[in-house]
């Protein structure tokens, strides 16, 4: 009898033990914790004799969100993929083409991947490396006029442009938000697109001197900035009852941009065209802290999204960026870019559990 207990309590010592050393293995390697979350957003009008009028439309725009984690007691990689493309197809009273859609314009595009992988180091902070890649799935159009007499002009593809942010940060997390500082980060502007160069739409990428605009082998594609980077983000669930915030904002400083926007000869340059009653004499006349905000790049994305029910949810997204390397859709230097969206969005399933 003292054997058989003998031999059962060294059997459980054994199972304990190699249970406890696959754990720690298991530990050791890291474990995913995976999130997909495709949908579609849809809002349709309809007019039809109607006393105030309207256009009829319908607006369609497929998203996906995804958010790939691995955690290991050393580091954690995280990874991110945010998507969308949409379409409006809208009714014009007075168009001369009998169709019910004359018009069918893209309303949403966007590709931001991001690869971060940091290191805890000392009370929420610590170290980081981010690479982050941003640019959009098809041709993008300048519109002008309507029906018949409606023209558009290509302003922007995939790949034209293009942004590659290379970061080495130091970064502070909490639960619900993180700071990233960085005062060594690349930023290449990519723009393959010959007949945007030609034309002078370069988004910053800078020609060399043997540009030469009938000659596309002297064309420089690509143009890498190096300078500060900062990133905040906050990302909240259930700030109120079903309702989740998420928000983010990025400033980055291209250490060369004083020198490339030559400040003392910017009306002699014709990459640079003022908007409004501005003048390149005031701009001029600039503070030295005016300018070199003047200068930074700002990217700020608000979104909040209500859930309805477990497969529907109501949303509202802004999205704000200030870049003096793009010239505006008419050709007017100094704009801001402004994107806001609000409506229904139709999840296709729902995130998926953890995995290892």
């Amino acid at each position: 009898m003292k054997r058989i207990l003998t031999l059962c309590a060294t059997l459980l010592l054994l199972a304990t033990t190699a249970s406890a050393q696959d754990e720690t293995e298991a530990l050791s390697k890291g474990t995913w914790t995976t999130s997909s979350t495709p949908a579609i957003k849809a809002s349709e009008f309809f007019f039809n004799n109607w006393a105030t009028s309207g256009n009829s439309q319908i607006d369609l725009t497929g998203t996906f969100f995804g958010n790939y984690k691995f955690t290991h007691p050393k580091f954690v990689w995280d990874n991110i993929a945010d998507l969308a493309y949409g379409y409006a197809w809208q009714d014009l009273d007075n168009a001369a083409d009998p169709k019910l859609f004359e018009t069918a314009r893209k309303s949403n595009d966007k590709i931001d991947l991001t690869s971060s992988i940091s290191w805890n180091a000392y009370k929420g902070w610590g170290a980081s490396f981010t690479a982050n890649l941003k640019t959009q799935f098809g041709a993008g159009y300048e519109y002008s006029g309507i029906g018949e007499n409606q023209n558009k002009t290509i302003v922007s593809n995939f790949f034209a442009p293009a942004y590659l942010t290379t970061a080495l940060s130091f970064e502070h997390k909490k639960a619900d938000w993180s700071v990233s500082l960085s005062f060594l980060t690349g930023k290449t502007t990519f723009v393959y697109n010959d007949d945007f160069i030609a034309e002078g739409r370069n988004f910053g990428v800078l020609q060399n001197k043997d540009f030469n605009a009938d000659d596309p082998s002297t064309y420089t594609h690509a143009y890498f900035a190096l300078g500060s980077y900062v990133k905040a983000q906050y990302l909240r669930k259930d700030i109120l009852p079903n309702l989740d915030l998420y928000a983010r904002v990025e400033l980055f400083y291209d250490y060369k941009k004083p020198k490339n926007m030559a400040w003392n000869n910017m009306a002699a340059d014709s990459r640079y065209t003022l908007r409004g009653d501005e003048t390149f004499e005031e701009l001029s006349q600039y503070n030295w802290f005016r300018k070199r905000a003047f200068e930074t790049d700002l990217d700020f994305e608000l979104k909040l999204d209500y859930r309805l029910a477990s497969f529907i949810s109501a949303n509202l997204a802004l999205n704000l960026k200030w870049d003096t390397d793009f010239s505006g859709m008419s050709n007017k230097w100094g704009h801001w870019q402004v994107y806001q969206m609000a409506g229904i969005q139709f999840y296709l399933n729902m995130k998926t559990p953890k995995a290892k």
